[in-house]
């Protein structure tokens, strides 16, 4: 995030906490994308998903204190309370997917009128499933360094641990990811 965003996220910042309606608009159109990517990379569900978003900028109605310039930036610090939306609906809900649940029937081999763009679409849900199926730990380090992009520093001040600890569970989470997609395949499951 370049300077000028800092900036101009302080300003709007600012200017809400003053009373600045349109300010908050602005704020709400500039990470809404992110915010929800975030929560539909978590969830695999787009209504949760945008529930958490609705969440997370109510609450920032309700406290916009809390926002430190000096801390960090403010998406980062969007992720950080939609995060703990997240994990508290999740403990509320008190329900883990197994991964074996989310096992696919293997896919008919031959069907000469099979679309390979419809492949690639199921491919991708299924792989959405199979990451909002992982464990919380592993599903964030995910979500941050390869759906987001972000590098293993970022991911780590993003979900307070050390830099050691995302790479290790970006390892285990990708390790499970395979062991999942080779049972879909029909190979032999650990």
């Amino acid at each position: 995030m370049g300077n000028d965003e800092r900036s101009a996220d302080r300003d709007l910042v600012e200017r809400f906490r003053g009373g600045d309606r349109e300010a908050f608009a602005e704020l709400y159109r500039l990470h809404f994308p992110a915010v929800f990517r975030f929560a539909l990379y978590m969830t695999g569900d787009r209504v949760r998903a945008g529930d958490t978003v609705q969440d997370v900028f109510v609450w920032l109605v309700h406290h916009p204190g809390e926002f430190d310039p000096a801390r960090g930036d403010l998406p980062a610090f969007l992720g950080g309370v939609a995060r703990k939306f997240l994990r508290r609906h999740q403990q509320n809900e008190r329900r883990w997917m197994p991964l074996e649940e989310c096992a696919v029937s293997q896919r008919q081999s031959g069907d000469a009128g099979f679309d390979l763009s419809l492949e690639r679409e199921q491919d991708a849900a299924q792989l959405r499933k199979a990451i909002a199926a992982l464990p919380e730990r592993y599903r964030e380090v995910v979500v941050c360094c390869d759906l987001q992009g972000k590098s293993y520093e970022d991911a780590a001040a993003a979900l307070e641990c050390a830099v050691g600890t995302v790479r290790s569970r970006l390892h285990r989470a990708r390790e499970l990811l395979v062991r999942k997609f080779q049972c879909r395949e029909g190979q032999r499951c650990l």
